[in-house]
């Protein structure tokens, strides 16, 4: 394992396992509650592991207790009321159309990303790991979309992604009890890909992060990109263009002719 700081990060950690990235959460004094200092760090150490030729994945967790218990809510929520900061962010892009407020986009068009969530879970700490490509839970985790108990509406795309992954009913039910529910319950209803015991939760995630990141890296953001404009796409025809000129890029790539080679002489393929 590299430096658990590699980064110089106040509120994250930044590590590398083989060919496995690990940012987590750092402010375990307080369940690691969101603040924009955390935000612009998690932001810039994504893009850090989206540059490494050698990560073929990202690992999210939390320190200590929590995964996260959501908003800051000194440091936020009642700065928010104080008038001394803007808690919904502006939608501005850059001339290249990426927006680095843009949790959801970052995530979707990043390398695989695995969210371990150790403990609580609740508010920003639920909804950002909705658009992640698996999300593990601990079995003392506890998850709540909770913004409706502080006056306040569901944000990062999480009315759509609720509605992904739970159906109408649990989505609706989620978001307008605010209520916990435990890793069991979460799994039930779609919100959680796996539960898995508190004590193996971090060797799961890694082994599971290291089973993506074996594959090849422009393979899986391809993959990443049509299952993201996909989802909700009726147009069978648009859904198979957008396959075909993806297909089209993957076979005239480097990962394919290794992967072809490696089969035609029964070695295994290496992609990084």
């Amino acid at each position: 394992m590299s430096d658990a700081n590699a980064g110089g990060y106040e509120q994250i950690r930044y590590e590398v396992t083989g060919d496995v990235a690990i940012i987590t959460l750092n402010r375990p004094d307080r369940l690691n509650a969101w603040t924009r200092r955390m935000s612009a760090e998690y932001t810039d150490a994504v893009g850090t592991a989206n540059a490494d030729s050698s990560i073929g994945a990202i690992l999210f967790t939390g320190a200590g207790r929590g995964f996260c218990a959501g908003a800051d809510v000194e440091s936020q929520f009642k700065a928010q009321l104080d008038g001394e900061t803007d808690l919904v962010p502006k939608q501005r892009s850059r001339e290249d159309g990426h927006n680095p407020t843009d949790w959801v986009t970052i995530v979707r068009q990043a390398k695989p990303c695995v969210a371990a969530l150790n403990g609580v879970a609740v508010g920003i700490g639920l909804t950002m790991v909705l658009p992640m490509d698996q999300i593990l839970a601990s079995d003392q985790a506890r998850l709540s979309c909770r913004f409706v108990k502080m006056g306040i509406t569901p944000e990062l795309a999480s009315s759509h992604f609720l509605v992904q992954r739970c159906g109408w009913g649990a989505a609706s039910d989620l978001a307008l009890s605010g209520r916990m529910v435990d890793a069991t319950d979460a799994l039930r209803v779609g919100l959680i890909d796996r539960v898995v015991p508190h004590d193996e939760l971090m060797t799961q995630a890694l082994a599971l992060a290291g089973e993506y990141a074996a594959n090849p890296d422009p393979q899986l953001r391809m993959i990443k990109q049509l299952l993201t404009e996909n989802a909700c796409e009726t147009d069978t025809k648009v859904i198979q263009q957008r396959e075909g000129e993806a297909l089209r890029k993957a076979m005239v790539s480097p990962e394919f002719a290794e992967a072809v080679d490696a089969f035609l002489h029964k070695r295994p393929a290496k992609f990084r």
